[in-house]
């Protein structure tokens, strides 16, 4: 069965990531061409390296200390998976909290845990006095369908920092209500 909680800094440690498995095989992404979104081949193997776990950490550890939302599934006393949402209202009258991470284990995918984090971070922004969740999210075919079945759309106003630390991503909303 799986265990939902939220974590605290103090249980933030590369050891938490032990049976965490990031890996995701990309075939297909979706990419903006000449104004249109369209699906084109670009494949590569997605998964953390050590520098990316320790930035990770560092994130999410800021993600706590700062009031934000940092929410778990465990599965026989294993991360499986985790989703977090930052504390700081933007984006005017559109009101976004950003999803910083949403990530299911390799071998957990597809059994609803995503789905679970990400209901969880709705309720926890909605609480917050958000009316969408912003996302910049992974472009990957089957990361995209994810996000779509959630009721995600284009963002009405884009983030730039998110545009500028990565300008393949796709950027999302999802309203709250």
């Amino acid at each position: 069965m799986v265990i939902y909680r939220e974590l605290l800094e103090c249980q933030l440690n590369r050891e938490l990531f032990r049976h965490f498995i990031r890996r995701q095989v990309v075939t297909d992404c979706w990419r903006r061409v000449d104004g249109r979104w369209t699906v084109r081949p670009d494949p590569f193997v997605d998964d953390w390296s050590e520098e990316d776990f320790r930035v990770l950490l560092q994130c999410l550890k800021n993600t706590v200390c700062t009031g934000g939302f940092l929410y778990a599934a465990f599965w026989e006393d294993r991360l499986k998976g985790f989703v977090s949402v930052e504390s700081a209202l933007f984006g005017g009258e559109q009101r976004y909290l950003d999803l910083t991470s949403i990530h299911v284990s390799a071998d957990m995918r597809g059994q609803g845990v995503g789905r679970t984090l990400f209901a969880a971070a709705k309720d926890w922004a909605a609480k917050q006095g958000a009316r969408k969740l912003y996302i910049s999210a992974h472009s990957a075919v089957e990361t995209q369908r994810f996000y779509r079945a959630m009721g995600c759309t284009e963002a009405a106003v884009y983030c730039p920092e998110h545009v500028a630390a990565e300008p393949f991503d796709c950027q999302l909303e999802c309203p709250l209500f």
